[in-house]
């Protein structure tokens, strides 16, 4: 019989197979992916309109042994979805690394804390802290926001959870959430200056890995990663820099007009007007941005976001070379693992 010590190291492990260094604030897989030094690559589901379960694993299916941790959206686009948490709680229950994004939008403090020690006791090791949508862009715009809190005071709330032991009133708890705090940033939106500051701040309240909203222009992440650099954030702070794939140039147009952040150059339309086939030159600007930030000094990895194409995720983690040969955690793996144990 497979002893535990084996079945650990080869993979059972939610650390498959990392071990766990100085400094790991969580028994993830993402986190320890990142402190190895390896480049990273996480991505997103779009959580089902449904109370099916099996829904979740269909759509997590698609990324199996291309990324190493999977982003389950909170309201995105403050639309209605099956929430974040139990979306985390059906992909962490068959082995995979959730991460569970808080919107302020939707809970009070109350609720957020409760919901944060409610993930950590279900396995989820990884949070990513956002404002949310205005409910005014969503499917329920007679929904009344909260925004008890902003996404800077709540990082600082789950630090003061994980690292002081107690909640915001001070009471204490009896054990901590282990989570590996993450945060968005945004490099290129108006005014660009002012976005190394916000990125500086949410590291000083406690972020330790960032995911960017979607990168098309090189050239503005290279002068803003040459800033961080300079502050010393990277140093502290992993970087991933979001790459989405657009599968025609309306898309492109849609995005720059209808979502505030969004830079698009004209030079991403023409090639997607121009285009025989649009939706695989889509995919084929993703692969080159993929390789191009990945050569930039201080980005840790790359966050995809394909939706509505997440069957070509594989094809373009592969194609794009970023992994190095190296292949991430799947569902596979742990079959294989969990049947020797049992001979």
């Amino acid at each position: 019989m497979t002893d535990r010590a084996t079945i650990d190291a080869e993979g059972l492990n939610p650390g498959d197979p990392l071990p766990m260094l100085p400094g790991h604030v969580s028994h993830g897989r993402f986190e320890r992916v990142l402190r190895a030094g390896h480049f990273a690559v996480s991505t997103e589901i779009a959580p089902p309109d449904s109370a099916d379960p099996e829904e979740v694993l269909r759509r997590a299916a698609d990324f199996d042994g291309y990324v190493d941790a999977i982003n389950a959206t909170d309201g995105s686009g403050a639309n209605c979805h099956m929430s974040s948490l139990a979306v985390c709680a059906v992909l962490t229950r068959e082995g995979y690394s959730p991460i569970i994004q808080v919107s302020c939008r939707d809970r009070n403090r109350i609720a957020i804390q409760g919901d944060l020690l409610g993930a950590s006791a279900l396995g989820v090791c990884s949070v990513l802290c956002l404002s949310g949508d205005d409910v005014s862009v969503g499917d329920h715009p007679e929904a009344k926001p909260v925004f008890d809190f902003d996404s800077v005071s709540l990082l600082q709330t789950v630090r003061i959870l994980r690292d002081e032991s107690r909640f915001l009133s001070g009471r204490q708890l009896d054990l901590p959430p282990r989570l590996f705090l993450g945060a968005s940033i945004n490099p290129f939106a108006p005014p660009h200056a002012a976005r190394v500051d916000q990125f500086a701040k949410k590291v000083a309240a406690g972020a330790q890995f960032v995911q960017s909203q979607y990168c098309f222009d090189v050239a503005m992440a290279k002068d803003f990663m040459a800033r961080a650099r300079d502050l010393g954030l990277t140093q502290d702070c992993y970087v991933l820099m979001g790459v989405g794939v657009l599968a025609s140039a309306k898309t492109a147009k849609w995005l720059k007009g209808a979502i505030p952040g969004v830079h698009i150059p004209d030079e991403v339309i023409r090639r997607l007007e121009q285009a025989e086939k649009p939706k695989a030159e889509g995919r084929k600007i993703a692969v080159e941005l993929m390789q191009q930030l990945a050569e930039i000094q201080g980005i840790s990895g790359i966050h995809l976001m394909a939706y509505k194409q997440e069957e070509w995720v594989g094809g373009i983690v592969t194609q794009s070379g970023v992994l190095q040969g190296r292949k991430p955690w799947a569902p596979t793996h742990l079959t294989h693992i969990k049947q020797q144990a049992s001979v």
